[in-house]
């Protein structure tokens, strides 16, 4: 009997500490997010288009597209390179005119009369302004290039949404069909 006694005592007390020695914690689940976490800065647009203002073809290298910065060079070179070409040679027939009217007859453009001075200092004049205007929409079109390149990188372009050309068979006529298919992923 005093077998069963220390038994059941026994039990009574270690089932007894393991209940007391127990402290009660509160577990907080936290779901943990799939989705990548994309740092937006709203900012990276104005920044782009600032330095491609202050310096035509950094914004395009702030934005990692190396390979636009020869165009952007390569455009307003070329622009300029006309504006001073037909601004030199607007002077020189200006300069060959203004020496006709003072009585000279010694310059460069004999084989010319007067009206047809009046009319290259006119054709050159109109290419020299048509030429700086197109310097400064290449200008322009720069500092926009680097803006909405710099907007547009923000944009998650990954395979889960696409747009592709789909050319599929007519079930009724047989008949070749073009058309473009919208797939989301999941």
């Amino acid at each position: 009997m005093y077998k069963i006694i220390f038994i059941a005592l026994f039990l009574f007390i270690v089932g007894n500490t393991t209940v007391f020695a127990q402290t009660e914690t509160e577990a907080v689940l936290v779901a943990k997010d799939t989705l990548k976490s994309n740092n937006i800065d709203p900012l990276t647009p104005a920044k782009a288009a600032f330095y491609s203002a202050v310096l035509p073809g950094l914004g395009q290298a702030y934005n990692k597209k190396y390979w636009k910065i020869p165009l952007v060079y390569g455009a307003i070179g070329t622009s300029l390179y006309f504006y001073i070409d037909n601004n030199k040679k607007y002077h020189q027939y200006r300069d060959a005119y203004k020496r006709r009217l003072e009585g000279y007859t010694d310059d460069n453009y004999t084989y010319l009369d007067n009206t047809r001075l009046i009319a290259g200092q006119k054709f050159y004049q109109r290419n020299r302004d048509l030429s700086a205007l197109v310097t400064l929409a290449f200008y322009a079109l720069n500092i926009i290039d680097a803006n909405v390149d710099a907007a547009l990188l923000q944009f998650n372009v990954d395979e889960n949404l696409s747009v592709r050309p789909i050319i599929y068979p007519n079930d009724v006529t047989f008949k070749t069909n073009v058309g473009l298919t919208l797939n989301y992923n999941f």
